[in-house]
């Protein structure tokens, strides 16, 4: 299917509209619940200009429709639409210092630094909870505050609809948008083509012929996932009862600790997820107080970008959702072994894609996750985990070092809410400079940051002991 074409429009246009996706609509339905508000969190240590942002921001407007849209719902028919206005709109957010502290003061933790909390506050602004409770209405999709955290330090947040934006867009748009902060002259509107047609959903690039499924074969495939939910195992739930939100805790791991394990996945012919999802489950069960030869069966998600694959292929700068899911699920005993478990987990998952599950099962995951969100009920404890771990194919990488100091970036974070219909914890993994840094979100309080912490702790454990194992072995 061919591509959207790019038209010029007058600023009288009228905003035009498209419906929603199939996958696009399961997300319109889970972020009034809680899951599917993307954050990208910059740390800065120099005041942000903010006339150079708002003419970045309308840059991007003008160049990516999806961003200038807005969210209809439509109550008489139940349906969600996207509606692209002409001209760009977004409005830059500031809080002074005052302002700053007293919400971090509200949100007071001594284990995490105030950029963190102000993260995971941004995390919990759903200005989409109400969307398909009233009548005909319209929000935007996309947000931008700034943070007065001190004198010499601010956090510049974005805050996103995951429908528009899934980490591969995030990645794109970010790095897209420190570009048009930092090249000489950025202050100058640019001269974009300007782009009126919002991208179609995933559903309309799926290759002709990969998303079949005969009907007796989709039937049997979602009684075995219906039925395989009541028998999942998950760690503790602590408070499944009380309103939730999406909290952070961060696994990180040093240059040579992340290059040994890069070289361990690589020399077995498995990528990154395939470990991290394994010292998921290890340190799930071993959490538990159980004999060794006992086994639970645990879910993982494994997230797919799938632009390169669609027909035609599309690439990052196409600013969507366009990530696809393959759900596997696997017994873990107390005796299991890292590089073991890593290589049966990448080989069901690999397995599974060579099958184009993530294109054959997509409208039925879909479909499951709308029911879990109707009938919460269907998932343990009312709680809604539809899986314990979820993890990306490929991880971000990051080598950009040097644009990131033009403008005095310390850290940042990109990742997005769980806390209404999703796994236990989702791995928002990015090699940063050679570093590994992992952005594990969590529903609380059915989780406790202590709990999660402990949880993260010991994968990281696991993660370098099995590398100084290797090590050992090779000596």
């Amino acid at each position: 299917m061919a591509e959207p074409e790019e038209v010029h429009v007058s600023a009288t246009s009228e905003p035009r509209a498209r419906p929603v996706g199939g996958t696009e609509y399961s997300w319109c339905r889970a972020v009034p619940t809680g899951t599917g508000i993307t954050v990208l969190s910059l740390l800065l240590s120099k005041l942000p200009d903010v006339q150079l942002l708002q003419t970045a921001l309308n840059n991007l407007q003008n160049s990516h429709p999806i961003l200038r849209s807005k969210l209809r719902f439509d109550s008489s028919t139940n349906s969600f639409s996207f509606v692209t206005p002409p001209e760009p709109h977004i409005q830059i957010t500031s809080f002074d210092l005052s302002l700053t502290s007293q919400i971090i003061r509200n949100k007071e933790d001594a284990v995490v630094t105030p950029f963190h909390l102000l993260l995971e506050h941004e995390m919990n602004q759903n200005t989409w909870s109400n969307l398909s409770h009233q009548q005909n209405t319209e929000s935007n999709l996309f947000y931008l505050s700034i943070y007065t955290l001190s004198e010499a330090q601010w956090a510049v947040i974005l805050r996103l609809h995951t429908s528009i934006c899934d980490r591969a867009a995030a990645v794109g748009l970010l790095r897209e948008l420190l570009e048009l902060m930092v090249e000489k002259g950025g202050g100058i509107e640019r001269e974009y083509e300007r782009i009126y047609e919002v991208n179609l959903g995933i559903e309309d690039y799926i290759p002709s012929g990969k998303a079949n499924k005969p009907f007796w074969a989709r039937g049997v495939d979602m009684l075995g996932y219906s039925l395989n939910s009541f028998r999942l195992a998950n760690i503790s739930f602590l408070d499944a009862d009380s309103p939730r939100y999406s909290q952070v805790v961060r696994l990180q791991l040093n240059g040579d600790e992340t290059a040994k394990l890069l070289a361990s996945c690589k020399s077995r012919g498995i990528k990154l997820c395939g470990a991290l999802a394994a010292a998921g489950l290890i340190a799930a069960r071993s959490s538990k107080d159980l004999p060794d030869d006992q086994r639970e069966k645990y879910a993982v998600v494994t997230l797919i970008d799938c632009r390169s694959i669609l027909e035609p292929p599309l690439s990052s700068s196409h600013l969507g959702f366009y990530h696809s899911a393959i759900l596997n699920t696997h017994d873990v005993s107390g005796d299991e072994k890292l590089w073991e478990l890593a290589t049966r987990s990448y080989t069901a998952f690999t397995n599974s894609k060579n099958y184009n599950k993530h294109f054959t099962d997509m409208s039925d995951l879909n479909f499951l996750m709308c029911k879990a969100i109707e009938n919460p009920g269907l998932t343990p404890s009312s709680s809604l985990r539809t899986a314990f771990i979820s993890v990306f194919e490929d991880p971000v990488i990051d080598e950009s070092n040097e644009l990131l100091q033009e403008i005095g970036l310390e850290d940042y974070v990109g990742c997005a809410s769980v806390h209404g219909v999703g796994p236990s914890i989702a791995i928002f993994d990015t090699v940063r400079n050679g570093q590994l840094d992992c952005a594990c979100v969590y529903p609380s309080p059915i989780h406790s940051r202590e709990q999660m912490q402990k949880l993260v702790d010991e994968m990281k454990r696991i993660l370098v002991g099995g590398v100084e194992t290797e090590d050992e072995d090779t000596d």
